[in-house]
């Protein structure tokens, strides 16, 4: 709840204070989270630290810089290019993501076998994340004034707000990001019933699965949702954004209703494969789209609104979930109710946005 609030109010503001300045608070912000962690064992003081410092609690992003890089990359690319490089940036942050924690663990392992405590070991690894808050905040300082609003847009804006209320940073695009929010929460909500943590845990009771080889199974699932969001470009310059979000994870959630029917492990894991192929397709159209559809300074508030709607809808259905794949019984239920509830969400998404287009698009 507290990365939320802090997440929220950075980017809510971001488009308006500037992005750049932003980034490098954010970024100032993961130098002192890192500081206090390794100093000090107060777990009040730990507790503030890392809701302030924007250190996630699952690995995921939190935080301004997910949305104001989306806003700004879309600000100095041209609207062709946008879904493209929008799936080469998922891709980055992908095999980033995996590198910091294999970097992480080798780096705790290290330690721990050399006679550290693994208190010191792990107080090595928030030292690194202070240390690269170090490095983000030099870099995001060099970036350059194209990256932020127009002045000319900023101006426009304001005339055309007259009348109009800001409210999440949000003015004349409200109305678009708050549905779309809407849906995206219900997406996550649905995803939220198998992350893969559970899925693993599945596998294990169903099919007796090591854990060498779930890590194994899911290192390929990943690698090829990671791979496979680059095909997205393509395929929406073909036939659209909203069709491919929609026309990629229609099957992808068919074939998750699948997984708990199929009788053998390799069958099982075949399915699952096939669903990664095209599960991750969404993301950087979907990214694109909001981008798209809303105006250039509402860009950062548009992508943080969207985001948190996606992580809130997400943090409920893991503890439903939970319990049902406790029981043997039930285990199956939470993969139907996340491909159900998906399926309901591609073809609300499609009802009501296949005709609001992408600029590049119309």
């Amino acid at each position: 709840v507290g990365d939320t609030v802090v997440s929220l109010w950075l980017t809510t503001h971001a488009d308006r204070v500037g992005r750049r300045r932003v980034l490098v608070l954010g970024s100032a912000l993961m130098v002192v989270a890192g500081a206090v962690f390794a100093a000090t064992d107060l777990l009040p003081i730990l507790i503030v630290a890392g809701v302030v410092g924007v250190i996630s609690p699952t690995g995921n992003e939190v935080g301004p810089f997910l949305a104001v890089e989306q806003a700004a990359l879309t600000q100095i690319v041209p609207d062709r290019r946008r879904t493209a490089t929008f799936a080469w940036y998922n891709l980055v942050g992908y095999v980033a993501t995996a590198t910091g924690a294999l970097i992480a663990g080798l780096l705790s392992q290290v330690l721990i076998d050399g006679g550290a405590a693994p208190l010191d070991a792990y107080r090595a690894v928030v030292v690194g994340y202070a240390l690269v808050g170090i490095v983000m905040a030099v870099v995001a300082w060099q970036l350059r004034p194209a990256i932020e609003v127009p002045t000319t847009a900023l101006a426009a804006s304001t005339v055309a707000d007259e009348g109009v209320r800001r409210r999440l940073g949000l003015g004349r695009s409200r109305g678009v990001v708050l549905r779309l929010s809407a849906l995206f929460s219900v997406d996550a909500f649905a995803g939220g019933f198998i992350p893969q943590s559970l899925m693993a845990f599945w596998f294990h009771e169903r099919f007796g699965v090591e854990p060498a080889v779930l890590g194994a199974i899911f290192f390929g699932a990943n690698l090829l949702a990671a791979v496979s969001a680059l095909s997205a470009a393509r395929i929406a310059a073909r036939i659209g954004l909203i069709e491919t979000m929609v026309f990629t994870h229609l099957p992808s959630n068919v074939l998750l209703l699948l997984v708990p029917l199929m009788p053998t492990l390799p069958l099982a894991v075949a399915v699952l494969l096939l669903r990664f192929t095209l599960s991750q397709m969404d993301v950087p159209t979907r990214q694109s789209y909001v981008m798209a559809v809303v105006d250039p300074d509402e860009r950062s508030a548009a992508a943080g609104v969207t985001g948190i709607a996606r992580t809130v809808g997400a943090s409920v259905s893991p503890s439903i979930s939970s319990v049902l794949i406790a029981n043997a019984s039930l285990a199956a239920i939470p993969f139907f109710l996340a491909g159900g509830l998906k399926i309901a969400y591609d073809l609300l998404l499609y009802r009501d946005f296949r005709s609001h287009r992408a600029p590049e698009e119309r």
